[in-house]
């Protein structure tokens, strides 16, 4: 258990960043679900515009420290082989 006022602090203060990084994560996941969506229908031109606005949610996460850049890369670069692949 903590004790000194600083610990306690930290605490407080990293249970509020773990729900920020939550939602960021969440919002993430939700925007490449409708790319997988889109390329299970076969629409290409839905999957095309879910996939352009995957790239910046992408990168946000990365900017805010709760992707690492290659995870975001990876992900970005399969979803759009994906999409590319619809014909």
């Amino acid at each position: 258990m903590a004790n000194t006022p600083q610990a306690k602090k930290r605490i407080r203060r990293n249970a509020r960043r773990a729900d920020i990084n939550h939602a960021r994560i969440s919002r993430i996941r939700t925007f490449v679900k409708k790319v997988e969506a889109a390329i299970a229908s076969g629409d290409k031109s839905a999957a095309a515009q879910a996939i352009a606005a995957v790239q910046p949610e992408l990168a946000r996460g990365v900017a805010k420290g709760v992707l690492h850049k290659n995870t975001a890369a990876r992900k970005f670069s399969r979803l759009t082989k994906r999409v590319a692949a619809l014909a």
